[in-house]
């Protein structure tokens, strides 16, 4: 009795437990480096979007566009040209003031001749940016677009300082809620947070962004509580485990990630629209969703998001027929057979499914050689080199069906009728001649089998019961912490 009172006592008097202000969040893929103005790698703002990097706008959760270093814009009646205004006292985490000077320099570098931005399509359209004075920076566009704004929330567009971009790769300065402190490459990157930011302070006082590659790793990390949460945790059979568990909750969200099987369009065999069409009708999506993912994924026939209002549903033009695979390789002059390279990235999406597609393309007589390549391989070898038959990769970012108007993008899709849809796609305002122009461009990539289409890739995150304010979906590759909390 004595000391079950003194132990009473001691519980009353210890002070209440602090509320945890600290984070460590788990990714499968590190970026290459950490510029998101100069590389393709969607690792890169998985990390730094919204908390290190901002843009003139932003993606919301529910994938809307709204103000985020620009509070707020004018369009001027021919629709060419935006005056933005800016909000006022932003400073870069350096201590610098963000002005529009920074928003020119950052546009005319994106658009420039030797710009290395991954998306440079997407300021092809500015021509002109003037500093009217520190608050207001007038954008000029060649003709009207439709998707300018949309076009600035993208992670390729945020703000940067000419006098951090030296060392921009290894130690980032933008201006959000985080600020970038240690790189531990192969292990992690750490933020802090802002104590001068613009807008609502984090709850987070700190994060850590832990990067384990190994899906048997990432359960046993989750499962001891090493890390608090994972975002795309990389092995779906695993999910029924944590549901039950009171520890942890599961959040399933989608993606803007089509998951394609690309072909490169420029290289025998598949220069040929047959041999592509035979490749297509050799996939069982189904398969792949069940034995790659345990089920989570969406089936597509097209480069574009189920859950947007404009998808059209062409899955039945490259339904599963093995027969009509081997009758098109038979007809392309491939009686015989052929054999490609299949060169897979690390995500288990590519590394599971890049065997079962091996194997049902090997029943119509398409023999691959699988390479695993890390990511900055796949970069270098696919994405610059273009040194490849087949590949398999989730493209993550939003709307970009416009990369099928590039000829020099990965896959070497050159197709003169599609770039001019995405021309006048580009100057079109009116929403209902966009949807038919948009359906238009699903149709017609699908049609030439340019890519053998998987599935939308779904986002599970496993995560501490008590955490709030993680993003459910992802409108675009990102993680953004600034409204993250702990709740008791």
């Amino acid at each position: 009795m004595f000391r079950r009172t003194l132990t009473a006592l001691a519980l009353c008097a210890s002070p209440a437990l602090a509320q945890q202000t600290d984070l460590t969040l788990a990714l499968q893929l590190e970026p290459p480096h950490l510029d998101p103005t100069s590389a393709a790698a969607g690792a890169i703002d998985s990390v730094l979007y919204g908390n290190v990097f901002e843009g003139l706008t932003r993606f919301a959760a529910d994938g809307s566009v709204e103000p985020a270093l620009a509070e707020s814009w004018e369009i001027g009646e021919d629709g060419t040209t935006y005056t933005f205004t800016l909000r006022e006292g932003v400073r870069f985490h350096d201590g610098t003031a963000m002005d529009a000077e920074d928003v020119k320099f950052s546009l005319d570098r994106a658009r420039a001749e030797d710009s290395v931005n991954a998306q440079k399509a997407l300021f092809e359209g500015i021509s002109e940016v003037t500093v009217v004075d520190p608050r207001t920076v007038e954008v000029r566009l060649s003709q009207p677009d439709g998707n300018f704004l949309f076009n600035m929330a993208w992670g390729d567009a945020v703000i940067v300082a000419p006098e951090s971009i030296e060392n921009i790769k290894q130690a980032p300065v933008g201006t959000g809620p985080f600020t970038f402190t240690e790189w531990v490459q192969g292990d992690r990157i750490e933020l802090a947070r802002n104590a001068d930011y613009w807008g609502e302070a984090p709850a987070l006082e700190a994060a850590t962004f832990k990067f384990i590659s190994d899906p048997t790793a990432a359960f046993a990390a989750m499962m001891a509580q090493d890390i608090d949460a994972f975002a795309g945790y990389p092995a779906p059979e695993n999910l029924p485990q944590f549901e039950v568990d009171p520890r942890f909750q599961v959040i399933v969200g989608s993606t803007e990630g089509e998951t394609i099987l690309a072909m490169n369009n420029a290289e025998p065999p598949f220069d040929d629209p047959e041999v592509r069409e035979a490749v297509a009708h050799a996939i069982d999506r189904q398969a792949i969703i069940d034995g790659a993912m345990f089920g989570q994924g969406t089936p597509i026939g097209t480069h574009f998001a189920p859950r947007n209002p404009d998808y059209v549903d062409l899955t039945g033009l490259s339904n599963y027929d093995p027969e009509l695979a081997r009758q098109l390789l038979a007809d392309a002059g491939h009686g015989e057979g052929i054999s490609t390279t299949l060169k897979l990235p690390p995500p288990s999406y590519a590394r599971r499914g890049g065997e079962i597609i091996a194997a049902q393309l090997r029943e119509v007589g398409i023999e691959t050689r699988i390479t695993n390549l890390e990511w900055a391989q796949w970069l270098e070898e696919v994405f610059r080199g273009k040194d490849f038959g087949l590949t398999i990769v989730s493209h993550t970012e939003p709307f970009d069906i416009g990369i099928y108007a590039r000829p020099d993008y990965y896959f070497q899709y050159d197709n003169p009728d599609f770039q001019a849809l995405m021309t006048d796609l580009t100057a079109t305002t009116d929403p209902a001649t966009r949807s038919e122009m948009i359906a238009e461009a699903q149709t017609m990539i699908a049609e030439d089998y340019v890519n053998a289409f998987l599935f939308q890739l779904a986002y599970p995150t496993v995560a501490d019961a008590r955490l709030t304010g993680l993003w459910e979906n992802q409108p675009t590759q990102a993680n953004p912490l600034g409204g993250v909390s702990w709740t008791e």
